[in-house]
């Protein structure tokens, strides 16, 4: 591996216009693509294998036309003070909405409250609802205006009048500026960390670029392969700060081997070998924790996943190439490391050809030297604080509340906000989660004996306030009936009618031969969760075991893997307890923009657990080979570790505050989901490499000594030799020849 990859980071340095024009063509035919592709339109969301989902699909077949994934309007009216709707100007101004509303292209039906009893028992509150051919995200602007239009001339005679529903659905801000402010402060610690504009420049460029052929990929495929803008999204968030990383550590180590007296070529072609081969394991890392997504089967979640593990592959592959390219392109604009301008004859020590001079003065230690000393002295100190102080911050996890958002979960300012306030005022909290029960009486003798006997089940069952007469398509072999239950869509009462009726549905079957099916938003939301919760253990086993199996070939260790495994989780689940503690509890979620609490996306645990250990492994890697390549020289276990922080500590702790910083960036998104997923992962990263990678990790190292790099003798022969320290390097002269008078063995461990 590091063979090649050195013979790869030289050809790059060389050939550097023909590689620079091959990302430069890709950037430009992946943007042609995106900019000459249909629109995309509204994304599908489907759970195989539910009973919601087998329901829905159900009633697409058995009733046709009914535009069964249409989006739906509401608007809420309340009378004033003293006044009820049924007033004569009360009724007037909602029946000239419901006439407006009617004459609209995209519309397919429009409800009058006063002839579908849609008014309160009070009379003070009653609603409107609209049906539309089209979802949300497909609906014309004009659409929605004139929704919106009819709700502010309404409002105009004194009445307090809300909009709320899926049809105001449109396409979230991205929060552009946090995006930036990131970015900005990705590029002020590569200045900091790489010592020159130039160099900093290098990993920005090609995150840029790699990010721009990826993002514009998917846009060009969007409309074919169904991709929202969550997936453009997150492949951006994630290659964006993978990119930044992988190019980071490669120029680093660039100026490293510049700092050994090597020339720029021959330093190229080794830090592309070495801190390149780093990179190939860590890129793998993460695309199987992306990939791996697919087990959850969730269509949805496995279209981000791959996409977002495809553009993780096109950032490592520019990595290696583009990266000793432009290194080619800038010369001796990149300084070796340690190098520092001399105040006089500074441009001349920059063109000369000469190698830098080594200074005979000891160097002062710097602060990763002097961490992991530290470290060292006190290993069960550290170890005891590391651990107990993240399980402290993961206990809330142990509340998490899984859920779906709805208009329940927007900030009070929202016309949706108060629309599902006002319904659940005049109608009782479940008013704004409706069960919808379907009957499939197609094998039943008689289906309206069956369908009476699921009504009139139903009715028993608590928790429940109204069950809707059952209503049959065409052919008559088929019913649906509305249950709204008393509690909240996202409370424990609430789960548990859908379940209970359920267990009712298996008794009807077995006496009629009629199948219940529950499906609706409410009931779409409790089987989403379940199955996420369901392929939870199987998708950890899955991704655990292959970057398990993958990082005993890297480290040819058995403790080590198995210490980084149980690192992530320690740092998953205290970044699952941050999340639980600001977005479900409201601590400190001022801060962040955080303005209503909820149940936790349902999808959040899973893709955070995913997400994460890629990334965790991205620093165990980075990290633990340097101490691995200092013991497999000579050096003692503890003196190794002190070894792997003095060359990689600065680099690894720049690399997750850049991360941090990206990710940081997304929590201004307008979307819930997309700042949730990015403040989890800023907290993440910070908990894994801050706490779990230079803390616990040298800690345990230590206390393990020469037993971390045990490996049986056996497994040691069978494993591949993929040589990621570099050894075979130290056999090469500065041509890339094998030089006889040292070739050398590996040091067996």
């Amino acid at each position: 591996m590091a063979t090649f990859l050195y013979k790869l980071g030289r050809l790059a340095f060389r050939r550097r216009h023909f590689v620079a024009l091959i990302w430069v063509a890709l950037l430009a035919l992946a943007g042609v693509g995106a900019a000459s592709a249909p629109s995309a339109g509204a994304t599908s969301f489907s759970i195989p294998g539910t009973e919601a989902q087998k329901a829905f699909d159900l009633l697409e077949q058995r009733f046709p036309g009914a535009s069964a994934d249409g989006a739906t309007g509401r608007i809420v009216f309340k009378a004033p003070e003293g006044q009820k709707m049924t007033d004569a100007a009360n009724k007037a101004t909602v029946e000239k909405t419901v006439e407006e509303l009617s004459d609209g292209s995209e519309v397919v039906s429009v409800t009058d409250p006063f002839t579908t009893n849609a008014v309160s028992k009070d009379g003070t509150v009653a609603y409107t609802s609209v049906r539309y051919e089209l979802p949300g995200m497909e609906l014309a602007d004009s659409t929605r205006d004139a929704l919106e239009a009819a709700g502010d001339e309404a409002r105009a005679t004194g009445l307090t009048v809300d909009v709320g529903g899926d049809a105001l659905q449109a396409a979230a801000e991205a929060g552009a500026i946090g995006e930036v402010i990131g970015l900005a402060i990705a590029a002020v610690v590569l200045v900091v960390t790489l010592g020159s504009l130039v160099a900093a420049g290098l990993p920005l460029l090609t995150a840029i670029i790699g990010v721009g052929i990826g993002v514009s990929t998917i846009t060009a495929l969007a409309n074919a392969l169904d991709l929202g803008d969550t997936t453009s999204t997150l492949a951006l968030m994630i290659g964006l700060a993978v990119g930044i990383d992988y190019a980071l550590f490669i120029v680093s180590r660039y100026r490293g081997e510049l700092a050994e007296g090597r020339e720029r070529e021959e330093a190229a072609g080794r830090a592309t070998g070495t801190a390149g081969s780093a990179v190939v394991f860590a890129g793998l890392t993460v695309v199987i924790a992306l990939a791996g997504l697919s087990v959850v089967g969730v269509p949805m979640l496995t279209k981000m996943g791959l996409a977002a593990a495809g553009t993780v592959v096109i950032s490592v592959l520019i990595a290696l190439t583009m990266i000793p390219a432009l290194l080619g392109y800038a010369g001796r604009k990149i300084r070796p490391a340690g190098e520092k301008r001399k105040r006089r004859g500074g441009n001349k020590a920059e063109n000369s050809s000469e190698k830098p001079e080594r200074s005979e003065t000891p160097a002062k230690p710097g602060m990763g030297t002097r961490w992991a000393s530290f470290v060292i002295r006190r290993p069960a100190a550290v170890l005891l604080l590391g651990v107990v102080g993240l399980g402290a911050i993961a206990v809330p996890a142990t509340q998490l509340e899984l859920g779906l958002p709805d208009d329940g979960s927007q900030p009070t300012s929202t016309t949706q906000r108060r629309a599902y306030d006002l319904l659940s005022e005049g109608f009782g909290p479940g008013f704004n989660g409706p069960l919808m029960i379907v009957v499939d009486a197609k094998n039943s003798d008689d289906p309206q004996a069956a369908a009476t006997a699921v009504t009139d089940g139903i009715k028993d069952l608590k928790d429940v306030v109204t069950v809707t007469p059952a209503a049959f398509n065409k052919a008559g072999d088929t019913a649906t009936i509305t249950v709204i239950p008393n509690s909240k869509p996202s409370s424990v009462q609430t789960e548990d009618l859908v379940h209970a009726i359920r267990d009712q549905g298996a008794d009807v079957k077995a006496d009629t031969g009629a199948r219940v099916l529950v499906t609706g938003t409410t009931a779409m939301n409790i089987d989403f969760s379940q199955k996420l919760t369901d392929a939870l253990i199987p998708y950890l086993a899955l991704v655990v075991g292959l970057a398990f199996l993958l990082l005993i070939v890297v480290f040819r260790s058995i403790l080590v893997p198995l210490k980084a495994a149980l690192g992530f989780l320690l740092s998953v689940l205290a970044a699952l307890g941050a999340v639980v503690a600001v977005f479900q509890w409201g601590w400190l979620s001022g801060l962040i923009g955080v303005e209503e609490t909820g149940p936790i996306m349902s999808m959040m645990p899973i893709f955070m657990v995913g997400v994460v250990f890629g990334l965790a492994m991205d620093y165990e890697v980075f990290l633990v080979t340097r101490m691995r390549e200092a013991y497999v020289h000579g050096e003692s276990p503890s003196q190794a570790i002190v070894t792997g922080f003095r060359h990689s500590a600065r680099v690894v702790a720049a690399a997750a505050v850049i991360m941090m910083a990206v990710f940081g960036g997304f929590i201004s998104s307008s979307e819930s989901m997309i700042k949730m997923i990015g403040f989890g992962l800023a907290i993440a990263v910070f908990f894994d490499a801050f706490v779990v990678r230079m803390a616990i990790v040298p800690a345990v190292l230590t206390l393990l000594g020469k037993k971390a790099w045990w490996l049986p003798k056996w497994l040691d022969r069978a494993l591949p030799n993929v040589d990621v320290e570099g050894e075979g390097l130290r056999a090469l002269d500065e041509d890339g020849r094998k030089d006889p008078d040292e070739d050398r063995e590996l040091v067996g461990v």
